[in-house]
């Protein structure tokens, strides 16, 4: 077997794996990154946020063109099948794990295709396709393994009809009908998606509300449009048992209700790639589900091994998860690290239509009794949105009544996870200068739909007095 030193080792590839690496190399580290699947990229590219977000353009295209008046005579001729659909995504995949491959090639970084496990705290052997073995050794390493579905042991995800969020994007044809059972950020996502394809969809909630860390008036807005889509949403809702059948499957919960559909879609968790890392034998317990215990600086009880991404926890966003391996680079680089995550960042959940939030949401504020006051416009007001058909939707600002500070955006509706970045900007900047008067002295193009922004804020500011 042969032995190789390097100054870190990254294992993984998705974006907390990139980010460390790419932040390492260019600080002049010596760099290898390892991945077990055979492209680079992750889970994020491969099974996760660029295939599902490929998947919810293409059917927001579709449903465009249907909706749309000069396609009228023709929109009964198209019929589209979800696997068509999954494949536009291919492209995507292709392109993005070109592209981080030359990101690796330019910066130096050896990528080192096979499974890697700790045979000491300071050596992973890395198992290579075909059977070779490699041992590596390096002085830092970084965790970033990534996550897989959750699976509890009393459902059969080996019967074709029982999927997970992995598993979905392989399916060949067209459900009629499909159970998703968890109704959190994936659940309700892929729920939006089917129903545009005509599909019938029961979302199965183990909470009193969908999503239930947005501001209420969002998730009754989502709840509204998922309904009217056909979606039978039904909350408060345990499964007892999973029955799979040749002609379907049957989730059974405890309060006695039965949902019978073509296939179930299991949405409810994820659990942390740490498995058989080998982690025991040097001292490292992951949790249940898979996550690390972790320091401020994303330490294991072992300082010189670090984890990012979503074996790291919450929040298990891509975004979040590239922002914290560069965190980690720079703090192996250089002991320490000058700057700190930011604590407030946006969600971006693709649903139909989209939902992006950042700050805090009118029931904290009243809980914490913070004077607030609401500034909000509505999509079907803005000339862009006209323009595009796209009027469902709005912009909602919470503000200071006496300091005008920003303190949650949240919006609904066609591109808001591209229109919450402007609020973000904003809100972020220190003392004075956040200020919902911003906007309202602010000159924006016209038409667009950052406009709403300017809207919103003369609404708000008329409310006081």
């Amino acid at each position: 077997m042969t032995t190789r030193a390097f100054d870190v080792i990254v294992i993984g590839t998705g974006p907390a794996g990139e980010g460390a690496a790419m932040k390492l190399a260019k600080a002049g580290r010596e760099v290898a990154i390892v991945e077990a699947h055979n492209a680079v990229g992750g889970g994020c590219t491969h099974w996760g946020t660029i295939p599902s977000k490929a998947l919810r353009h293409s059917i927001q295209m579709l449903a465009d063109y249907r909706h749309n008046p000069i396609f009228q005579h023709t929109r009964d001729q198209i019929q589209v099948d979800f696997p068509d659909l999954l494949r536009a995504a291919d492209g995507v995949i292709n392109e993005q794990v070109r592209t981080r491959y030359r990101f690796y090639q330019r910066n130096r970084v050896e990528v080192i295709f096979g499974h890697a496990r700790f045979r000491s705290p300071e050596c992973i052997e890395v198992q290579r396709p075909g059977g070779a073995a490699q041992e590596l050794t390096a002085k830092y390493f970084v965790i970033a393994t990534g996550s897989r579905p959750y699976h509890p042991p009393d459902v059969d995800f080996s019967h074709p009809r029982v999927l997970d969020s992995d598993s979905v994007l392989a399916l060949a044809h067209t459900p009629r009908s499909m159970t998703i059972y968890g109704a959190g950020v994936i659940g309700c996502e892929y729920a939006s998606i089917l129903s545009n394809l005509d599909v019938k969809v029961n979302l199965v909630n183990t909470r009193d509300r969908l999503l239930s860390f947005l501001d209420d008036e969002i998730t009754d807005a989502l709840s509204y449009h998922l309904r009217q889509g056909g979606v039978v949403i039904r909350n408060d809702e345990t499964y007892d048992r999973v029955e799979a059948h040749d002609d379907g499957v049957v989730l059974t919960c405890k309060s006695g209700k039965k949902f019978k559909s073509d296939c179930l879609l299991w949405a409810n968790g994820r659990t942390g790639n740490t498995h058989d890392l080998g982690l025991e034998a040097i001292g490292l317990t992951p949790n249940r589900r898979g996550q690390l215990d972790l320091n401020r600086s994303y330490q294991t009880a072992l300082p010189h091994i670090y984890g990012v991404g979503d074996v790291a926890g919450s929040p298990a966003l891509a975004s979040a998860s590239y922002d914290q391996g560069r965190f980690v680079g720079a703090h192996i680089a250089d002991g320490e690290c000058d700057w700190s995550l930011i604590e407030e960042f946006p969600t971006g959940i693709y649903t139909v239509p989209e939902i992006s939030s950042i700050g805090r949401t009118e029931r904290e504020l009243t809980a914490s009794q913070i004077p607030y006051e609401v500034a909000q416009a509505d999509f079907k007001s803005i000339a862009r949105a006209q323009i595009t058909g796209h009027t469902v939707g709005m912009l909602k600002l919470l503000f200071h009544r006496e300091t005008l500070e920003i303190l949650g955006i949240h919006c609904f509706g066609e591109q808001a996870a591209e229109i919450i970045h402007i609020g973000q900007a904003v809100m972020s900047q220190p003392g004075a200068a956040n200020s919902i008067r911003y906007f309202t002295e602010t000159t924006f193009n016209y038409p667009t739909m950052a406009e709403a922004y300017r809207v919103a804020a003369l609404n708000g500011l008329n409310r006081l007095f």
